[in-house]
């Protein structure tokens, strides 16, 4: 999906300004560290810049900070994730308290999170009978 070319300048700045709590998350996740998985950072779309995006399960993960909680800032990520939704793109957030703690733990939760959102329902089960 192309970005207009402010979107994709704002990438830029972003990926060379990341956040403490990105730098280490992005330590885990690069060069396919993370269970082979491919993740960008910093990755445009639309109109908007996502943290962490990960093409092959379509998956955004967001490193939520306090101002995250604040303000207009929630539903404007509210907003975001349904839209984002719509282009079939899952959105996870994680706090980044979370991330400062323990990295591993970020790092197991995306997998945890995809493992589930990608597990057949369990009435779909295929039977044998």
């Amino acid at each position: 999906m192309d970005a207009p070319a402010e979107t994709r300048d704002l990438a830029r700045r972003l990926r060379r300004n990341m956040s403490l709590p990105e730098v280490l998350l992005w330590r885990a996740l690069k060069g396919r560290r993370l269970a082979g998985l491919g993740f960008r950072r910093q990755h445009p779309i639309g109109t908007y810049v996502l943290d962490f995006y990960c093409a092959e399960h379509r998956l955004c993960v967001e490193v939520d900070g306090r101002d995250h909680d604040v303000g207009g800032r929630p539903a404007r990520d509210r907003l975001r994730d349904e839209w984002l939704a719509a282009k079939g793109i899952r959105t996870l957030r994680l706090p980044a308290r979370i991330i400062l703690q323990e990295v591993d733990d970020a790092a197991r939760t995306i997998l945890a999170f995809l493992r589930e959102a990608d597990a057949p329902p369990s009435g779909e089960l295929s039977r044998s009978d």
